[in-house]
């Protein structure tokens, strides 16, 4: 490189300081990093590739052929954007940025694939493909209802709600290892259908044992499984070396989703080829299981995504059905999960997720990805459907079980509906015996209630022929109820009621999950007898004649909210009444000659509480009317004319006076006015 920049000097190409800067560059600076390509379809392509080369020997990129797929390209393209690092990905890869994705959609009745998403995150065109190359990856808990749960219910025609001891690890034998819960926890006695819902491992393993390794991996192959190394009963939990890709996973899931029947899943419809010959390479379905196996682990499913480890990949509006998956590292490995699985299904599709790692086996930081690749992939690719539910084949009946009972039993007419439940059990298996764990509980007798008005509180009583019971104590006013409390004693208090009401309490004696006959009784509150407010006092009237007014004025020193109703009275006639805030009201235009009767009561604003009422008498005798008589103002009027008197100049107009500032006294409280009773002031 030097010759060269030193022979461009040389001819005036570039400057001896630009040769030197050139020198100072390495190979390595003028390297840069290359981007992988983005091939559209490319994970359904690489899997049609494969299926062509397999079932035919041709080459889709070197022979003259024309194709037919299964592709839906809308939800390919929506597969391959939830891959993707757009910004507009929900789904969210920062905390695992490394984490490789290999997903399939097939379509649940006919096994084709309509979308594969697994050519690879940030990796090379035509990398790996985790959807459908090599063995796959631990299935994890996925593999439960695969190798555990539906063999179970295929060969040993068990009920959902058969029981199971979850008491303890599952020592593996010939070895000093254990298999453990994921919580650790471990609760007895339960139902697989609680223990598929919870995914707990031992109740898993011991399905296994009861079913037998053989039964159990000839089921699980006959849904697409392969195991590769001797199958052990690790594999109930997908813990062993065999793997299993997602587009198998998900041909094993469709299989239940499908009443039974299992297509191996297919992305070639058909090829043309250059001679005018065709082949037909679609799967043709068998009979992998029985109606009410799919039926019945497709039920356990549905826990699963309602109330179970699967809840966040639920869509509302679905009916869906799956299960999660995990492995696990030892703790030598550090712990934590390298594999997260979620497979599920509708009646239309069936949808597997595997996340994980491209070759180091390490743990993932978020599990929960697989999940939400579910649920975004399922929510759009059944937009627009009209999602039919599961129908439960004649050979399953559903049947009220008494919860706890072993073997079922149905309910007494005793059982608490608390106690009950319903299950699935394969038609001709259900119970008929009758639990007598429950017997009729005496109610409770000499029920009494009173009420003490001094302590406002209300006392019940009552009796009871068991000393071994408790009480539970609902109270309410007006008809409604509420609990209380449950108590050993036979007696509550109940304070802060209610005036004027009718209490109604309620008392159940409980046992154990019994429950008596309710026993009620009433009592009536009485309401607060209103206080009488004290009349006014200080009561006076002030008559003004020159303006025929009266000031009646009254004192009064009760606080709270108190107004006085003013009522005026001519001849035993009331002519007004009005209402005032006031210790003072002005009554104006009284007529001469007239006794009013002026009269006040105190009452307690909203309330009905009163005063008695106070009176005082207003007099306008003797004073003249002003009003003279027609005739007599006339002859004044003629003898005050005089004739008539030139005009005086007129009188310049005065200056305006300025507005002289008003009194503290105008500041006062003014009383109020009455007009013969009647109020000025507005209400």
């Amino acid at each position: 490189m030097s010759t060269v920049l030193n022979l461009m000097v040389q001819h005036n190409k570039i400057s001896q300081e630009e040769a030197e800067e050139a020198k100072n560059v390495t190979i390595k600076d003028l390297l840069t990093k290359k981007k992988p390509e983005f091939v559209k379809f490319e994970g359904f392509i690489q899997q049609v590739r494969n299926e062509v080369q397999e079932k035919t020997g041709a080459d889709i990129y070197k022979d003259s052929l024309d194709v037919y797929t299964t592709l839906d390209p809308e939800a390919q393209e929506h597969v391959e954007f939830l891959l993707s690092e757009r910004e507009d990905n929900p789904i969210d890869y920062s905390e695992d940025e490394q984490m490789q994705v290999g997903l399939s959609v097939l379509d649940t009745k006919s096994g084709a694939i309509r979308a594969i998403g697994g050519a690879g995150r940030n990796r090379e065109s035509d990398g790996w493909n985790y959807a459908i190359d090599g063995d796959g990856r631990q299935g994890g808990s996925a593999m439960k209802p695969i190798v555990a749960y539906g063999p179970a219910i295929e060969e040993l025609k068990w009920s959902t709600y058969h029981q199971i001891n979850d008491d303890k690890p599952f020592p593996i034998a010939g070895t000093d290892s254990s298999i453990r819960n994921w919580n650790r926890n471990y609760q007895g006695w339960m139902s697989i259908r609680y223990a598929l819902q919870q995914s707990l491992n031992v109740p898993a393993v011991k399905t296994l044992e009861e079913v037998g390794n053989s039964a159990a991996k000839e089921f699980a192959e006959g849904i697409g499984m392969d195991f590769e190394d001797d199958f052990t009963i690790t594999d109930a939990i997908g813990g062993t070396g065999s793997g299993v890709t997602p587009v198998e996973m998900a041909g094993a899931y469709a299989a239940f989703g499908n009443q039974g029947e299992y297509n191996e899943p297919f992305s070639v419809i058909r090829v043309d080829y250059g001679n005018r010959r065709s082949e037909d390479l679609q799967s043709t379905s068998k009979i992998a299981m029985s109606d009410y196996t799919a039926y019945m682990i497709t039920d356990m499913l549905k826990s699963v995504i309602r109330e179970g480890t699967g809840t966040r990949a639920n869509v509302s509006g679905l009916p869906l059905a799956g299960k999660t998956g995990t492995t696990n590292l030892s703790d030598e490995e550090g712990g934590g999960s390298p594999d997260s699985w979620f497979s599920g299904y509708t009646t239309d599709y069936t949808v597997a997720v595997w996340t994980g790692y491209d070759k180091e086996r390490k743990a993932l930081n978020n599990t929960k990805i697989a999940l939400d690749l579910f649920r975004e992939t399922m929510n759009f690719i059944s937009q627009g459907i009209d999602t039919a539910d599961f129908v439960k084949p004649d050979s399953v009946v559903e049947v009220q079980v008494e919860k706890g009972s072993n073997p079922a039993k149905r309910p007494s007419e005793y059982t608490p509906s608390s106690a009950i439940v319903t299950e699935l059990f394969v038609k001709g298996t259900e119970p008929d015996a009758v639990s007598e764990r429950f017997e009729e509980l005496e109610t409770v007798t000499d029920l009494t209630a009173s009420y003490d008005e001094e302590q406002e509180i209300i006392t019940a009583q009552w009796d009871h022929v068991d000393e071994e019971v408790q009480f539970k104590v609902s109270a309410g006013a007006n008809g409604s109820l509420n609990e209380l409390t449950t108590t050993e004693d036979r007696q509550v208090e109940i304070s802060e009621v209610e005036k004027g009401t009718t209490y109604t309490l309620e008392v159940i004696a409980i046992s154990d999950d019994m429950e008596s006959d309710p026993v009620t009784v009433t009592v009536e509150i009485p309401d607060d007898e209103p206080e009488q407010l004290p009349e006014v006092s200080q009561l006076q009237q002030t008559f003004d004649p020159v303006n025929r007014s009266a000031l009646i004025s009254w004192a009064y020193n009760e606080n709270g909210p108190i107004e006085f109703e003013i009522t005026v009275q001519d001849g035993g006639q009331t002519i007004d009444q009005f209402n005032t805030n006031k210790k003072s009201v002005n009554i104006t235009q009284l007529q001469p000659n007239k006794t009013y009767t002026i009269n006040v009561t105190p009452f307690m604003k909203n309330n009905d509480v009163r005063g008695p009422t106070s009176t005082i008498q207003v007099s306008t005798q003797g004073i003249e009317d002003e009003q003279e008589d027609p005739a007599e103002q006339e002859e004044e009027l003629e003898e005050l004319e005089e004739p008539e008197e030139p005009e005086e100049p007129e009188q310049p107009e005065q200056p305006e006076q300025p507005e002289q500032p008003a009194d503290e006294g105008d500041n006062q409280e003014q009383p109020e006015q009455g007009n013969q009773g009647q109020n000025d002031q507005d209400e």
